[in-house]
């Protein structure tokens, strides 16, 4: 009898878990939350069909996990803008730099079988290429340990990857910048070791010495050592994505919503930015690092290795081997050509993926992750409280003009006593003031920005986000 009523109440209890969940996916899809609120004034909510029109992003798809398993995945909006093919949790997304962290496991991997050494100049592994000689590595060398957390002192930040109909070059014409690769040679032009700096160039040289001291394709060593054994079936690093998996892909928009031309990029720099997949594979893969930092049995990679892989690094505080890393918080987040994405996980067994198809899907997606925090009870991931102050006119008057950035002309303009920037192309944005020279915005995309006046009091330049610009009119 007490067997039967236990039974009975583990059947209830399991029906009341599978009952709870889609409510809370709904208070998830209904309370997207700003990333800046203004302080003492209601903190508005949005739907994510509100907010996919809002930021002109075709689609999204979400991942949840929580206690060591994947919660939840949905898709929303279409595949292409002006479609009826619907989002669903299998359409492949372009991972963008989220590729880094599952390259750098794979790389990790061949160390954990002796194919690899952390600490070891790299030119003694690479066989198609070497990193140049020059008076900076005589000393300090370009090491795995290095390349893997942005410290190997490597250039090229980012790659734009290469649209339908332009050459593609091969991964030793990329490395030496030669045509028809549209990004610069990969050398080093800081000291190795000395200070952290975000090198995608870095990650192509990982791609390389692993194909140089194993003999495969990237993509098959990929899905061997890590896509598999991580359960990742619907991943791959080929490039460009084979015909049968096209008709799963989402296809990359502009900022207008409009999209690219030829629907999406290749990226030849797979390790750094070539992984196709879903947020429920990238949960998978998350679940697997969380499991093997916890020693758990069948593990992807050891214990030891997950620990060296999710702890800061020599000059690099922030940042693991492929992983960023905030406290108990690891993750990763990428940008290519019309895709957005962002891999959120913590130690203990939950975190959350949003993937997009659009260049602002990244606001979105940090919408999308505070809604996941307030629901399920993160600490980080809340809105920026900020106060806004009186500024007289005439202060905001002399802000008035151009700017003239590195890439583009920032417009600000001063209407019904209210200052907005338009920085080139990518839409208006308001300034609220929270001081005389000190400025923000309710959106993320444009970082908290001040403006620089020279001895005599006029206005000379605008700093944002670590960029500045100067005023030419």
């Amino acid at each position: 009898m007490r067997l039967r009523r236990f039974a009975v109440l583990l059947i209830l209890g399991f029906s009341a878990t599978l009952a709870a969940e889609p409510a809370r996916i709904a208070r998830v899809e209904n309370g997207l939350l700003p990333a800046v609120v203004v302080k003492g004034t209601p903190v508005p909510r949005f739907s994510i069909a509100e907010r996919l029109a809002h930021y002109t992003v075709a689609g999204a798809s979400v991942a949840v996990f929580e206690n060591g398993a994947l919660a939840w995945a949905r898709g929303y909006g279409v595949v292409e803008a002006g479609s009826a093919t619907p989002v669903t949790p299998s359409t492949l997304f372009q991972a963008a730099s989220v590729s880094k962290p599952v390259a750098a496991v794979g790389a990790m991997i061949l160390v954990e079988r002796g194919k690899l050494a952390l600490d070891e100049d790299v030119n003694g592994k690479l066989r198609s290429w070497k990193v140049a000689e020059s008076e900076l590595v005589k000393s300090e060398k370009v090491t795995l340990r290095r390349l893997l957390s942005h410290t190997a002192g490597l250039t090229v930040h980012g790659f734009r990857g290469y649209a339908a109909g332009e050459a593609v070059p091969t991964l030793v014409q990329l490395l030496n910048g030669e045509p028809p690769s549209n990004s610069k040679r990969i050398e080093a032009d800081i000291a190795p070791g000395s200070r952290y700096r975000y090198s995608g160039g870095g990650y192509s040289v990982v791609q390389q010495i692993a194909i140089d001291v194993t003999g495969k394709p990237f993509p098959d060593l990929m899905r061997e050592l890590v896509l598999m054994p991580a359960g990742m079936a619907d991943s791959t690093y080929e490039q460009p994505l084979p015909a049968a998996l096209v008709v799963r892909a989402a296809t990359g928009h502009r900022r207008n919503g409009k999209p690219i031309d030829g629907k999406r990029h290749i990226y030849p720099e797979m390790a750094a930015a070539g992984l196709w997949t879903t947020p429920s594979d990238l949960a998978r893969f998350a679940l697997a690092m969380q499991k093997a930092w916890s020693g758990g049995s069948r593990a992807i990679v050891s214990r030891d290795t997950a620990h060296r892989i999710l702890s800061p690094q020599p000059a690099s505080p922030a940042y693991g081997l492929g992983f960023g890393l905030d406290g108990e918080e690891f993750g990763h987040g990428g940008a290519n050509e019309g895709f957005r994405c962002v891999l959120v996980g913590y130690k203990d067994g939950r975190g959350a993926v949003v993937m997009t198809n659009g260049d602002r899907g990244g606001e979105l997606a940090r919408e999308i992750l505070q809604a996941v925090s307030a629901e399920y009870g993160w600490s980080g991931y809340k809105p920026r409280e900020r106060e806004v102050a009186t500024v007289a006119p005439a202060v905001l008057q002399a802000y008035v003009g151009e700017y003239q950035f590195p890439e583009f002309v920032a417009v600000v303009t001063l209407q019904n006593g209210r200052l907005s920037v338009t920085p080139g192309s990518q839409g208006t944005w308001e300034l609220l003031p929270e001081a005389d020279d000190r400025f923000f915005s309710l959106s993320a995309g444009i970082p908290p920005t001040r403006f620089v006046k020279d001895a005599s009091g006029n206005v000379t330049e605008i700093a944002a986000g670590g960029l500045t610009g100067k005023k030419i009119r």
